[in-house]
């Protein structure tokens, strides 16, 4: 196992830093569906893993979900840190089951839950764009 490169303090001043709400890539999404006139809600806390994007009316709720943060499988930045490789396993697969019982909850209560990976918005925003409204207006195939 390899060390942490940085100090306690430098390590927490950095993990401080890290935003849960309002990241590049969920305003992209948001200011991308807005622009195509969906009206929607942010960060509902009666729903099941807060959804970082509710649209009530069609009953969808989208998830921008962070390639380290939740595992994206197949992304370069999916995986498991080298240092401390006990802790970021258990907290990252830890974010993963939790993120399964979430879609998992929210579809038994009739919600469609869309997970939109932060790889995908930062290279195919257009394709992103095009299934996120199919899939918004049940068009999805």
């Amino acid at each position: 196992m390899a060390a942490d490169t940085l100090t306690k303090e430098a390590r927490s001043e950095l993990m401080s830093r890290i935003r849960g709400k309002d990241t590049s890539p969920e305003v992209a999404v948001r200011s991308t569906l807005h622009r195509r006139g969906f009206r929607f809600r942010l960060h509902r806390p009666d729903l099941p893993g807060r959804p970082d994007i509710v649209l009530p009316r069609y009953k969808v709720a989208i998830f921008v979900h962070g390639c380290f943060w939740h595992l994206h499988a197949g992304c370069r930045d999916g995986r498991i840190p080298k240092s401390n490789v006990e802790f970021w396993t258990r907290k990252l697969t830890g974010n993963k089951t939790r993120d399964e019982k979430n879609m998992a909850a929210l579809a038994a209560t009739g919600w469609r839950p869309i997970i939109v990976w932060e790889c995908e918005i930062e290279r195919y925003m257009d394709k992103v764009e095009k299934l996120l409204v199919a899939h918004i207006l049940n068009k999805a195939t």
